[in-house]
């Protein structure tokens, strides 16, 4: 059985053969090739993009979709998140999809389950399917990223999407540098500075990050808007420069980047939320159709 939990677990080769079914997807229509396929979503944290995404995805292939809203589940009762998956798994289900707010769980239930585990996100440590849907976009837009440089900003420390495509991008031959304030960085061996400006003539593209609160302990600033003062995107910093202008979703407007550069159509934004669609059903492909069941 193969699962998703991190972006090493497709190697280059099957990320690329990956992409080509994207390709196809990306034209649109239905392809109801897991037709009689069932896929369980199991969201621990609150999603609108991923959630619809993997939803959309799985029905535009044709399969079922079982939604267990964990408000209501044994849960709450008690039972043990194992137990939940196990218990789950009996039922038959061909895949389940996994956002939890503590790093390791959907590894943890991939050893329990004859399903595929699919991470929609597992606290600060990955998203890998973000971090597909992203390097599509960018290999859609330059053709070969190799060299191309790209500067990740913002909640860096925190960020399960930082993480995944840190490994991912430079994997494929990115230059990355990470740019936050002192208490959001992470130790790291990448470039890094704790200035926007430092890296806006060096790079093709900026990610930025929403800043994660719901993970700090305590307050970093004393408001969002102090933040957004040093680290926002604005169309004013970017200026004519050819960068293009990438966030995992949702944007805190005029926060992590402002309205006038969001509107610009070299922000990406709206791209990556269409081709998460089209990865997805790669990927649901894969791990269902592809002889893991």
């Amino acid at each position: 059985m193969q699962h998703l939990i991190r972006t090493d677990d497709f190697s280059t080769e099957e990320i690329l053969s990956l992409y080509n079914d994207a390709d196809l997807y990306a034209q649109g229509g239905f392809h109801r090739i897991l037709q009689d396929r069932i896929i369980i979503t199991l969201f621990f944290e609150n999603s609108t993009r991923t959630r619809s995404s993997f939803e959309i995805a799985a029905k535009r292939l044709g399969a079922e979709v079982v939604h267990l809203d964990v408000g209501k589940s044994s849960t709450k009762k008690g039972e043990t998140l194992v137990d939940t998956a196990m218990n789950l798994d009996a039922m038959g289900p061909d895949a389940i999809i996994v956002r939890h707010a503590n790093a390791g769980v959907p590894k943890i239930l991939s050893n329990h389950t004859r399903a595929a585990i699919i991470n929609a996100g597992d606290g600060a440590h990955a998203h890998p399917t973000q971090a597909l849907l992203d390097l599509y976009t960018l290999r859609k837009h330059f053709g070969d990223v190799n060299g191309k440089r790209i500067a990740i900003v913002g909640d860096i420390k925190n960020s399960r999407v930082a993480n995944s495509n840190i490994e991912l991008l430079q994997r494929f031959g990115m230059k990355v540098t990470l740019v936050s304030p002192p208490q959001f960085m992470p130790q790291t061996e990448l470039p890094s500075t704790y200035h926007l400006h430092d890296v806006m003539d060096d790079v093709d593209v900026i990610m930025s990050l929403r800043t994660q609160t719901e993970r700090h302990s305590q307050p970093s600033y004393a408001s969002l808007q102090d933040y957004a003062s040093d680290f926002c995107i604005t169309k004013e910093l970017v200026g004519d420069r050819d960068i293009i202008i990438l966030h995992p979703g949702p944007v805190h407007r005029n926060i992590d980047i402002d309205d006038d550069l969001l509107a610009d159509p070299r922000c990406k934004v709206l791209e990556q939320v269409s081709n998460g669609v089209s990865v997805r059903m790669a990927v649901l492909k894969k791990l269902i159709l592809d002889g893991n069941r």
